[in-house]
């Protein structure tokens, strides 16, 4: 029996050289158009979101693992233009356990500012990032991911990370607007 070839079997290509690379499904893209934007903020995404987990445990960390690989399936979906038929699922799944953690939480009197403790800002840094690559998304105006329901996905991701960022915090900080 032949063994498999590995997925990714090498990372130096220079392909990318001239300010240009390739997706998955073989197209080329500029490295500065938005879709490659996407694919970017997705990464730091999943990056911040793995630094949280550092911090986390027991049934957050393993929404937020669940998460990572959630944000795994947009860059895929991105990089081919072929998003999988879940993402309404995903996003209905994410409201559920997003007003489940918040009902266990006191209503908020003011906006929170970031930084409570550290679960909490790592959280908030991963919700900043949801929020670029929302942003990001709709200026990619791709009519096939829009109809699968990502960018609904991502927003909903925001919310759930603020909430999770509240239910970590040992100190939460509440804004305290300028006054005349």
């Amino acid at each position: 029996m032949a063994k498999d070839r590995p997925r990714i079997d090498r990372v130096t290509t220079t392909s990318g050289d001239l300010g240009e690379t390739s997706l998955a499904d073989g197209t080329r893209h500029d490295k500065g158009s938005p879709r490659m934007e996407l694919v970017g903020a997705l990464d730091e995404l999943n990056c911040d979101l793995g630094s949280a987990a550092l911090v986390l445990e027991d049934e957050l960390l393993d929404e937020i693992r669940l998460i990572q690989a959630r944000v795994f399936d947009v860059g895929a979906a991105v990089a081919t233009g072929k998003p999988q038929p879940f993402w309404a699922r995903e996003t209905e799944r994410l409201t559920d356990v997003t007003e489940t953690l918040n009902s266990k939480l006191e209503p908020l009197a003011e906006f929170v500012l970031p930084g409570g403790n550290e679960p909490n800002a790592r959280l908030h840094i991963a919700r900043a990032t949801t929020r670029r690559c929302e942003r990001v998304f709709w200026r990619l105006d791709d009519s096939v991911l829009i109809g699968a329901s990502i960018g609904a996905f991502l927003n909903r991701l925001s919310d759930f990370l603020f909430v999770a960022s509240r239910s970590v915090c040992e100190d939460e900080v509440l804004w305290q607007p300028l006054k005349d």
